[in-house]
């Protein structure tokens, strides 16, 4: 398993690129993205549990149905939620993309991010359309990361290069996500490409389990969008012998998958709205794999520690808190907890109860911009991670005046 550069268009036969089109006032933002595949891929998507949805989340459902894609269109400074409108307007997207690339409108994923509850006008993305498509080419990841982002500060993009069946394959992938993250299925948007030839159904299975253990275990601020959708397109361009079915050539996908889900987790977490901090909760030791992933999301969630990690307080009473009211099968008297970054590691309670130790160490371990939160619960053999960031000063500025 190898890093590389390129993000969705590292994998062959995949195009990607942005543009400003005009639904944001910043003529300097991007506001329009596309990625492309050259041949028919297969598809498979997760989408928010909210039960308000964006428009786009349900004509995309509809698209994959017959579990294969061609292409994917999305525009930030608009949600495309809560519109009359809404579902006419994502699908004559569709329709105007899918006449000038000279596709089925059924074969395109559709996506918006953006302000909730405010038309979107369908003129300046008729108009950018030709200007989007001649953007497309091979190096075009990092302006379609662009194209997708709202809030974000950073674009976020990772590929990875691996082998099944001795052919070389490739996945890579976009996101975007800084606040309004709180997933319970995916989070924000992310679009993933991969040339490995597998079927829609285990492209599905493979998605669908990958989630539970990545995006599932962000969060930001508490809040589940209604536009969180992950997607992916595999166009079989690696020529490798077709994934149907479980096996060893699964698992390499599987993990070569997951390379890419966690590296865009930790992105999105660290560029959360106002974050100065990237936090990644490590639990070990849990009865079960429910009760791991339990703990560490509570404690991810947790305002009151968000708030000393902000203020590099080594408040371990706040995890221990968290932990209590997770949900959580765990015997308190047996937790351990330990802050960790670049500068070190503090052990800071045992067995749950306090233990001495340097506040000026403490300190400095968690000046730092990636700290890593670990606890053992002492109780069985599971273990799970859960990314968030600090709760600053900066969060409620940027979302006091979000919409206006």
């Amino acid at each position: 398993m190898k890093m590389i550069t390129g993000g969705v268009c590292a994998p062959k036969g995949f195009k990607a690129g942005g543009i400003h089109c005009g639904i944001r006032k910043n003529k300097d933002k991007r506001d329009l993205a596309l990625i492309y595949s050259e041949v028919p891929a297969a598809a498979a998507a997760t989408y928010t549990s909210n039960l308000v949805k964006g428009a786009p989340l349900k004509v995309t459902k509809d698209n994959i149905a017959d579990g294969y894609a061609r292409a994917v269109i999305c525009n930030s400074g608009n949600a495309n939620t809560c519109n009359k409108n809404g579902v006419e307007v994502a699908k004559e997207m569709c329709s105007l993309l899918a006449a000038e690339l000279g596709i089925k409108s059924e074969d395109i994923i559709v996506a918006s991010t953006g302000v909730i509850g405010q038309p979107l006008d369908i003129e300046p993305i008729k108009n950018g359309i030709p200007a989007l498509i001649a953007s497309i080419n091979e190096n075009g990841s990092t302006q379609a990361a662009e194209g997708i982002m709202t809030t974000d500060t950073v674009y976020k993009e990772v590929a990875v290069e691996f082998e099944i069946g001795g052919k070389t394959c490739r996945i890579g992938g976009i996101a975007k996500g800084s606040g309004m993250i709180h997933p319970n299925m995916a989070t924000m948007l992310v679009f993933i490409t991969t040339d490995v030839s597998i079927s829609p159904a285990m492209l599905q299975k493979a998605l669908s389990g990958d989630i539970k253990s990545t995006f599932n275990m962000i969060s930001v601020d508490g809040d589940t969008s209604t536009n969180d959708m992950v997607s992916v397109m595999a166009n079989g361009m690696a020529d490798n012998d077709i994934i149907d079915s479980d096996g060893e050539d699964f698992g390499v996908f599987m993990k070569a998958l997951n390379t890419v889900t966690v590296g865009l987790c930790r992105m999105i977490a660290g560029d959360g709205e106002g974050a100065t901090k990237l936090l990644e909760c490590k639990v070990s030791g849990a009865k079960t794999q429910n009760d791991a992933n339990a703990v560490a999301k509570s404690v991810i969630c947790s305002s009151l520690l968000k708030a000393a990690m902000f203020g590099s307080d080594a408040n371990w009473g706040r995890v221990l808190c968290a932990i209590g009211y997770s949900g959580a099968d765990v015997d308190v008297e047996k937790i351990d907890v330990s802050f960790r970054s670049a500068k070190g590691e503090i052990p800071v309670c045992e067995m749950g109860y306090g233990i001495d130790f340097s506040e000026e160490k403490a300190k400095e371990i968690l000046l730092e911009k990636e700290i890593e939160i670990l606890i053992n619960l002492n109780d069985g053999d599971y273990s799970a991670c859960a990314w968030g960031c600090d709760l600053t000063y900066d969060y409620v500025k940027i979302n006091g005046d979000y919409r206006t």
